[in-house]
C-alpha cells in the first residue's frame, strides 16, 4: 500500500476556539499514529482567521510530544519569513527531542497577504528571490559538526532532519531536483500544474547526499463519511471556505450547510482548486483516491481534510485508511 500521511492546519471552526483547535489537532494526529499513517504535518500560514499554525514549529513540538511513532513536521515552513540559522536550529531542537520523528518541508510562498508578509520580513531585499540560497544555508547548517565554521546550528548540525521541497509550480520541481531533495505537490488547492511539475522533477533530479532517487508525494483533499451524501454534506465546509476566500472573507472554518449558491465564477474557481479532492462513502473515496494515485503515480500522498466536526474528521481517517488497505 502507498504510504499515507496527513496535513493539517489546526483549522479554528466556526463557533470553536483556537484551544480546542489545538486540541483537535493533538487527537487526530493520535489517531494517525494509531491507524498507520506515515506521517503528521502542519502548515505556517499567518493572519488567516481559521488556521491556527502559526508558531508551526512550537505546535510541532506539542503534537510530538503527545504522540510516540509518527513521524511529525512542516509542510511546511515559509522560508522567507525566517533566518536559516533559526530554523536549522528550531529543528534541530525538535530532532533532539524527538529523534527519527521530525520531518522539515521548506516553502517560498509567504503564507498569508502582503501586508503580512511585510510584517513577517527579517529584511527587504527589493523582491530578491534568495530561496535557493536560504534553502543551501539551511542544508549547510545541518551538515556534519566543522568546528571552524564561523556559524553553526546548535543543535542542528549533524543530525538527520529531512528536508523537502514544497511547490505548486515548476519553480519548486526544478528546486528540489537541483538539490536532490524529495518533492511535495500542493495540488490539494492548486493542482494545475501538478502533472507537468511531477514531470520536471523527475526528469531532472540529480541523486545527493540526501536521496538517490526522485521521491515525490502529491497532496490531496480526503473527505470520507458513512455515505456520498454525508461526505458530499461535510465537503461544503471547504467549498465554503475557498468561496469565503476567493471573496475576501476568509475566516473560521464554516459548518457545513445544505444548499449552497455561489456565483458561477467562484463555483467554476472552487472545482478547479479543488480537483484533487476525494469525497464520498468508502467505495465512491476509495475509487478517487486510487484515480489520483493511478494518475500522478506518486510515492506518497499527504491527505487534507477540512471537516467542521472533529470526531467526523477522526471518523473520515479512519475509513480511508481502512478503504485503502483494503
Amino acid at each position: 500500500m502507498i504510504p499515507l500521511s496527513i496535513l493539517d492546519l489546526a483549522p479554528i471552526t466556526e463557533g470553536g476556539t483556537i484551544a480546542q483547535s489545538f486540541e483537535s489537532t493533538v487527537a487526530l494526529a493520535q489517531a494517525a499514529e494509531r491507524l498507520g499513517y506515515t506521517r503528521f504535518w502542519l502548515a505556517e500560514h499567518h493572519n488567516i482567521g481559521g488556521i491556527a499554525s502559526a508558531a508551526t514549529s512550537v505546535l510541532i513540538g506539542h503534537v510530538a510530544g503527545k504522540t510516540s511513532t509518527i513521524r511529525v513536521g512542516a509542510g511546511g515552513i515559509m522560508l522567507p519569513n525566517h533566518a536559516p540559522l533559526i530554523i536549522a536550529e528550531q529543528f534541530g531542537t525538535l530532532e533532539t527531542l524527538y529523534p527519527g520523528r521530525i520531518d522539515l518541508g521548506l516553502g517560498r510562498a509567504p503564507g498569508g497577504d502582503h501586508t503580512t508578509a511585510r510584517a513577517l520580513r527579517r529584511t527587504m531585499q527589493g523582491g530578491e528571490d534568495r530561496f535557493p540560497q536560504d534553502v543551501d544555508e539551511l542544508l549547510t547548517y545541518f551538515s556534519a559538526p566543522e568546528t571552524s565554521r564561523q556559524v553553526r546550528a546548535i543543535p542542528g548540525e549533524g543530525l538527520d532532519v529531512p528536508v523537502w521541497i514544497l511547490g505548486s509550480s515548476l519553480y519548486g520541481a526544478q528546486m528540489a531536483a537541483h538539490f536532490g531533495l524529495p518533492y511535495a505537490f500542493a495540488s490539494h488547492f492548486a493542482p494545475q500544474a501538478l502533472l507537468q511539475a511531477v514531470r520536471v522533477y523527475r526528469d531532472s533530479f540529480r541523486p545527493s547526499p540526501y536521496l538517490d532517487a526522485p521521491k515525490v508525494m502529491m497532496a490531496a483533499n480526503a473527505i470520507a463519511a458513512a455515505t456520498d451524501e454525508e461526505a458530499d454534506f461535510l465537503f461544503t465546509s471547504l467549498q465554503q471556505a475557498f468561496a469565503n476566500l476567493r471573496l475576501g472573507k476568509a475566516g473560521p472554518l464554516p459548518a457545513p450547510r445544505r444548499g449552497l449558491d455561489f456565483p458561477p465564477q467562484i463555483t467554476a474557481g472552487i472545482e478547479q482548486a479543488l480537483a484533487y479532492s476525494a469525497v464520498g462513502g468508502p467505495e465512491r473515496v476509495g475509487e478517487q483516491l486510487r484515480s489520483f494515485i493511478a494518475r500522478v503515480e506518486p510515492d506518497e500522498i499527504i491527505l487534507a481534510s477540512s471537516i467542521h466536526d472533529p470526531a467526523a474528521r477522526l471518523r473520515s481517517l479512519e475509513i480511508v485508511m481502512d478503504v485503502m488497505k483494503g
